[in-house]
């Protein structure tokens, strides 16, 4: 069924004129939020692999980890391209040289055609800014930049380090030099309301993004976060909430913002709550039900604003 909101698939479809799928790696990084440089023990919602629970082997050389993941995709796109994306933790956290030498490496892969590197706003240094130039001038490029929220007292909340502020100069740098951006956004934060997460994505669609990614909140063994709902028993969204909360965000952001993503996943045996979040396909569905039952589509609602005005 062709979709109401313009999907990552589609764009790279159009791009490379074939199947393109991303293979998950762990590039052995930390984060400033974790090792003292900022705080300890990372955001809250963090898990011990660092948002990366579906990436490569940590530890393993990034072509065994390359080859580890893609044979699992083998059977479904035998003929498939691929994006090497550096998922876990913070991706530009590191000494520029050992990164660049990390990018190369993925790059060097058989049938690698793009780069996708998850990280922070906090960790785009002059250097590393340099080095993710010279990249995008010679291959398909995204940087992924979390944000989770644009409001203080939830960044503050979540042990996030750093402000919505300079997730937004960290956006100006990149697209200074003409970067792809994405933007990671969570639904359902605890003490966060509808207009709070609405707000959220109306100050995003009016930026300067290429695409975005949205999240559902989902608990997960292990981190603070669970021991914080264990504790406080906070409340969180239903799953047909999730739905008309997506189709609303999905009506007022433009229409040629790539979705990369509007369901987040952990692994099934580690999700504690929301029960409906180890339901992805259904949601998703749902979501296209949804648009559909609103004979509605991406930016049906955006309204651009221009900035010369």
């Amino acid at each position: 069924m062709e979709k109401r909101y313009y999907t990552l698939n589609q764009h790279l479809r159009e791009v490379f004129r074939e199947k393109v799928i991303k293979v998950s790696l762990d590039a052995g990084l930390s984060c400033p939020n974790r090792d003292g440089t900022l705080s300890y023990g990372g955001c809250i919602f963090c898990s011990e692999k660092g948002s990366g629970d579906f990436a490569g082997q940590r530890g393993f050389p990034i072509k065994e980890q390359f080859d580890q993941v893609r044979a699992r995709t083998l059977t479904k796109w035998p003929n498939a391209k691929y994006i090497a994306y550096f998922q876990s933790f913070s991706g530009t956290y590191g000494s520029p040289n050992y990164l660049k030498e990390l990018y190369e490496e993925a790059l060097r892969q058989e049938g690698v055609v793009g780069l996708s590197i998850s990280t922070r706003p906090d960790c785009l240094s002059d250097e590393i800014l340099d080095i993710l130039e010279d990249l995008n001038k010679r291959t398909y490029l995204w940087l992924e930049l979390g944000v989770q929220s644009i409001h203080a007292k939830t960044l503050k909340w979540m042990n996030r380090g750093h402000d919505f502020d300079c997730f937004k100069e960290a956006l100006s740098e990149l697209r200074q030099r003409n970067i792809r951006v994405c933007a990671h956004i969570i639904l359902g934060l605890p003490y966060e309301n509808r207009e709070e997460m609405l707000s959220t994505a109306k100050s995003l669609a009016g930026l300067s993004l290429q695409g975005i990614k949205i999240h559902s909140l989902h608990i997960l063994k292990g981190t603070r976060l669970a021991d914080s709902f264990l504790q406080e028993g906070f409340s969180l969204l239903t799953m047909d909430e999730y739905i008309i909360l997506v189709s609303d965000i999905l009506e007022i952001l433009p229409p040629d913002i790539i979705i990369h993503r509007l369901m987040g996943d952990g692994p099934s045996s580690d999700v504690i709550a929301p029960e409906w979040t180890r339901k992805k396909w259904e949601v998703l569905n749902g979501i296209d039900r949804e648009m559909e039952r609103r004979n509605s589509c991406q930016g049906s609602k955006f309204v651009r604003i221009d900035e010369g005005n």
